[in-house]
């Protein structure tokens, strides 16, 4: 018994850090965004002996108890008392590793959801979003999906009106940036100065996409020192963006377009050089695409 899971990646359109926890966690006040870029997750059930496999079309990603999707598969177990069956876990990856996509947490909420429909827990959505929380702290937006303002480490979710319509243009260098060291500049620095949400949240309210693409903003931009993420950027606005941004950490960065024929351009013009993807807003999070007693994921 088997279900696959189509789970979308997600995109900062605006994201500041407003403070440090005692117990370490950073505090954000962050935009969220899922976008048109699936990883299939296939999670199977063997109704013999009990334990966790992951096993992934990405060779960087390591396929161990550290992996997220497989501390989903703990956590959920955890949460409702069912003893553990054989669990397979097979991750065919689209959404680049190290981007700040949020690739990780995606599959974790996958997981989640998958074994919420196969075991027939019938778990609400909040519900699995409480199991989320206990693996990542993007885990329960990827959850739910759609368009969230969120707060606190990332898990006060605010739901606001579906994205407008628009082409997203997102490019993945090869090197990654981490966001560990990121985290620790600030910490060096400070968090008194610190900027609002409210132009960004407004325009999608007001279904604007330009007014969106001009106000996002990143503060993790402040810190990084690669030149280039800024010539990403100026590519894209000199393609006819409406605006362009990294996205989480990085090294990821996107451009929202209101054209789709300058999207294509932009696509073309950065395509030779870096892993391009051509995206749009999707309202949801995870999906279920297949489910039955076999599953042929890395046919």
């Amino acid at each position: 018994m088997h279900m696959t899971v189509a789970s979308p990646a997600k995109l900062n359109l605006f994201l500041d850090i407003t403070g440090k926890r005692n117990d370490g966690y950073h505090l954000i006040n962050t935009v969220m965004q899922t976008v048109s870029l699936y990883d299939d997750v296939t999670v199977s059930l063997d109704g013999g002996g009990s334990g966790i496999s992951v096993s992934c079309t990405d060779e960087n990603i390591p396929c161990t108890s550290e992996n997220t999707a497989y501390i989903a598969a703990e956590r959920f177990f955890e949460y409702t008392g069912i003893q553990k069956p054989e669990v397979s876990i097979k991750i065919k990856k689209r959404i680049p590793y190290g981007a700040g996509m949020a690739g990780g947490s995606t599959d974790a909420a996958a997981v989640i959801f998958a074994l919420n429909g196969l075991l027939e827990v019938g778990l609400s959505t909040e519900e699995m979003a409480e199991i989320g929380e206990k693996v990542g702290a993007d885990v329960p937006f990827c959850i739910y999906g759609g368009t969230m303002n969120a707060t606190g480490i990332g898990t006060i979710l605010s739901p606001l009106p579906d994205m407008p319509d628009c082409t997203i243009v997102a490019v993945k260098p090869e090197f990654g940036i981490s966001t560990g060291e990121a985290y620790k500049k600030f910490d060096a620095t400070g968090y008194d100065s610190v900027k609002s949400p409210d132009a960004v949240i407004d325009a999608i309210c007001s279904g604007n996409v330009k007014e969106i693409a001009g106000n996002m903003y990143n503060k993790f931009e402040e810190v990084s020192d690669v030149a280039e993420i800024g010539d990403i950027k100026k590519i894209m606005k000199d393609c006819g963006s409406c605006g362009a941004i990294m996205t989480g950490s990085g090294s990821a960065v996107f451009g929202i377009f209101d054209d789709e024929g300058k999207a294509d351009d932009c696509r073309q013009e950065l395509r030779d050089k870096y892993s391009v993807y051509m995206l749009k807003p999707v309202p949801e999070g995870p999906k279920q695409i297949s489910s039955g007693i076999f599953t042929s994921i890395f046919d």
